[in-house]
């Protein structure tokens, strides 16, 4: 695979996978909620790509955008061609450079019309930054779940988007999938917890548990620490499944196989 192609799902998992986790924070913090307030605008992040999948006036992009009614952020995984403020990035490698903590300006279209848009996307990517880029589980008890839940809703939602746009792994896995649940979740919290679902090449990710029926294969933790523990990086999977930190309900072949894939979502992210 080239650099290019890593370049291109970088984008994509950060458009499609991370960015869609604004919501999930601003809802969660009382200072973001409030700094949202009762806006109302559509704000776009984009980057210029010569075979981008988005026609904008002319300009083909990667794009994805956020619809925000009364200060709720609802993700939309594609681009829009009227917003009021929108993050632009004149190449993937730059948005990739720039979500990864590196030096990459954007411009910022709007920015006189819309001034307080500016400032309110970038309190809340320092915010999303600031929980993301944790190397040790946050010490709050909040601020660890709710980073376990953003996880587990990059890493499903990563997947799926992924398979979408043809990243051949993850296109050969969802192919051979007659019609499978894979779930993310803590013991006991059920509202920390997601799922993708493949059916003969197509994918889609879920919030919240499965309950139609058993899902197929179910990577669970016994607590929150521990699911951080796997997620960050910290624990040795091995180690963690023979103590009980990791409960795998379905075959460990089927287990390697998906830890694979939340491995390199993982790595694209990082």
């Amino acid at each position: 695979m080239s650099d290019a192609d890593d370049i291109r799902y970088s984008t994509v998992v950060f458009l499609k996978a991370v960015l869609p986790t604004l919501k999930t924070l601003v809802q969660a913090k009382p200072g973001l909620q409030k700094l949202w307030g009762s806006t109302n605008a559509i704000v776009q992040i984009s980057a210029c790509a010569p075979d981008g999948e988005f026609d904008h006036n002319g300009k083909l992009k990667d794009a994805m955008h956020f619809e925000i009614v009364d200060g709720n952020l609802q993700p939309r995984l594609k681009g829009h061609q009227d917003p009021d403020f929108e993050i632009e990035f004149k190449n993937r490698e730059d948005l990739v450079t720039f979500f990864k903590g590196g030096l990459a300006l954007p411009v910022f279209r709007g920015f006189f019309k819309h001034p307080t848009l500016l400032v309110k996307m970038i309190v809340t990517l320092l915010t999303l930054s600031g929980l993301m880029s944790a190397e040790e589980p946050p010490k709050d008890p909040d601020d660890a779940a709710l980073l376990t839940k953003m996880m587990f809703y990059l890493l499903s939602t990563g997947i799926s988007q992924l398979n979408k746009v043809g990243h051949p792994v993850f296109k050969d896995w969802a192919k051979k999938q007659p019609d499978r649940v894979f779930q993310l979740s803590v013991q006991g919290e059920p509202d920390i917890s997601a799922y993708v679902r493949a059916k003969g090449g197509r994918t889609k990710a879920s919030r919240g548990l499965y309950t139609r029926s058993r899902p197929f294969f179910e990577l669970s933790f016994d607590t929150i620490p521990s699911a951080l523990g796997t997620l960050l990086e910290i624990d040795d999977m091995v180690e963690a499944t023979g103590s009980g930190k990791i409960i795998m309900a379905g075959a460990p072949e089927i287990g390697a196989i998906f830890g694979d894939l939340l491995l390199t979502i993982g790595g694209y992210a990082k």
